[in-house]
Formats: structure tokens, C-alpha cells, sequence
């Protein structure tokens, strides 16, 4: 395979590579590296990668793998899981600052999800993958993913109404 074809087959899930990698490591310049050393990766693996049924969820594994190391390692010490392209910038400002309070304190259960939860959020909610892709990425099966998933809504929602309706009720 050359580097056009390589490039023309990555090319459609490259973007989605980098977000995954930013959201477990935060930093814009680690998710870059840790990108680019997937595609390194794939490219030294460019003649199996025919064998493989999905290139994607390959490189998605990867990609997991690469920064879960990265996180484990003593470098990476003080990273920490966020999320943070919300924004309305037509709104008000008082609009903006409620939202920006909400999408802290989201975050915030977000980062104290267990994670595999925060992973399967991740990916379902932000990156709107299916939950067949999900199940093999986290290398579980469908309904595990489901359970997950709902268990993580349900304390987040819970959260956030324990704290909206904080000194109201």
C-alpha cells in the first residue's frame, strides 16, 4: 500500500483518533503526539492492515491503549480527563456563564466516572459512535455498553439535580 492509499483509508476516522486522544489526555499537544504515533503505528503495520475487518476500530484501540499508557506514566502524572467544546456564542452572558457553570460540573462527575463510563460517554455521547462500535472497542459486549452507559447518565443527572436544586426544595 502507498502513501496515497494509506492516507485515503485513514483519512475518514483521523479526526476522530485526535478528539478520543484529547479527551483522555487533554492537552491538544499530547493528543497530536499520541495521534501521530498511532498512524506511525499503522503505517509500519500498512501491509497486514488488509487482514484486519475494521482499520477504524483498530486504530481507535490503538489510540486507547497508547494514551491510557501515557497516562500511566510518570510524565503524564498530572493529566486529567476533560471536556470542554461547549460553547453558545450567541447567548447572553449570563446564559454563557450558567452554561459554562453546568458543562463544570458536568465535567467534574464526568472526571469522577469510573473509566470505563467515562470512555463509553465519550465515545456515545460526544463522539456519537454506535454501540456496536463501542462494544468492540471497549471489547465488551452491546448490552454491557448500554448498562454502562445508563449507569453513567444516571449519576450524572443525578448529580446535576442535587445540585440545581441545592437550598431550593
Amino acid at each position: 500500500m502507498n502513501q496515497t492509499e494509506f492516507m485515503q483509508l485513514i483519512s475518514p476516522f483521523k479526526d476522530k483518533l485526535f478528539r478520543v486522544a484529547k479527551r483522555l489526555l487533554v492537552s491538544t499537544e499530547e493528543a497530536e503526539d499520541a495521534t501521530q504515533e498511532v498512524l506511525v503505528k499503522l503505517w509500519t503495520k500498512n501491509e497486514s492492515l488488509s487482514s484486519y475487518n475494521s482499520v477504524e476500530a483498530l486504530a481507535m484501540t490503538m489510540t486507547k491503549n497508547y494514551c491510557l499508557d501515557q497516562l500511566k506514566s510518570k510524565r503524564a502524572g498530572n493529566l486529567r480527563i476533560v471536556h470542554n467544546n461547549f460553547t453558545d456564542r450567541e447567548a447572553p452572558l449570563q446564559k454563557q456563564v450558567e452554561d459554562a457553570d453546568t458543562m463544570n460540573w458536568v465535567e467534574k462527575v464526568i472526571n469522577d466516572l469510573p473509566e470505563q463510563q467515562r470512555l463509553i460517554v465519550q465515545m456515545r455521547d460526544i463522539e456519537q459512535c454506535e454501540f456496536e462500535e463501542i462494544a468492540k472497542f471497549m471489547d465488551m459486549n452491546e448490552t454491557a455498553v448500554r448498562v454502562a452507559l445508563s449507569r453513567a447518565r444516571k449519576t450524572i443527572r443525578e448529580f446535576m439535580m442535587k445540585t440545581h436544586s441545592y437550598g431550593i426544595a
